[in-house]
C-alpha cells in the first residue's frame, strides 16, 4: 500500500484547531468585583428619615465605610477587561456613597463614575450641596485594583 492523502489533509485540521485557539485567547475577559444595590433598592431609602440601620437592612452593608467620624457608607463596583497577555484595564467603576449626619440620619445618596478617569457624579439626592468626602471618593476611586492581600499578612 501507499502513501495516503491523509497527512496534508490532518495537517490543515490540526493548523485550523490552533489558529481557532489562538483567536479565542484574544477574546476579551471581563470580571467584575464589587457590589451596588439596584436602583429600585435604592429608591426605598428617604434622606431625612432612613438610619444606618435601616440603610443597612434595606440595602445590605456597604463595602467600605466612611473613616473619619463614621461619616458614610460606600458601595464600590468595577469592571475589568482583560484582552490576552495585555496587562487587565479598568472599564468601567462605580461608587454609591451615603453619608449621615451626627444622628445618623441619611443625607446624602450620591453615584459617582470613572469617566476618562475624572469623578463624575451619576446622580445626587442631597439635603445640602456638594459632598462632604470628595477627598476620600477621588483616593477609593484611584486606588481600586491597586489592593495587595499579601501586604496585609506582613
Amino acid at each position: 500500500m501507499g502513501k495516503t492523502t491523509q497527512g496534508p489533509w490532518m495537517r490543515r485540521v490540526i493548523m485550523a484547531l490552533a489558529l481557532g485557539a489562538a483567536l479565542s485567547a484574544c477574546a476579551p475577559q471581563f470580571a467584575n468585583h464589587g457590589y451596588i444595590p439596584p436602583a429600585e433598592d435604592l429608591d426605598l431609602l428617604t434622606v431625612g428619615v432612613d438610619t444606618r440601620a435601616s440603610v443597612e437592612e434595606a440595602i445590605g452593608t456597604p463595602s467600605t465605610a466612611g473613616v473619619v467620624n463614621e461619616s458614610g457608607f460606600y458601595y464600590v463596583r468595577s469592571r475589568k477587561r482583560t484582552f490576552g497577555a495585555l496587562a487587565p484595564k479598568t472599564v468601567e467603576r462605580e461608587v454609591l456613597a451615603i453619608s449621615f449626619d451626627s444622628a445618623g440620619v441619611v443625607t446624602n445618596i450620591e453615584r459617582f463614575g470613572l469617566e476618562r478617569g475624572r469623578v463624575v457624579p451619576i446622580s445626587r439626592r442631597v439635603t445640602t450641596s456638594g459632598v462632604s468626602n470628595n477627598g476620600f471618593l477621588k483616593q477609593l476611586l484611584g486606588n481600586i485594583g491597586r489592593f495587595n492581600p499579601a501586604g496585609l499578612a506582613g
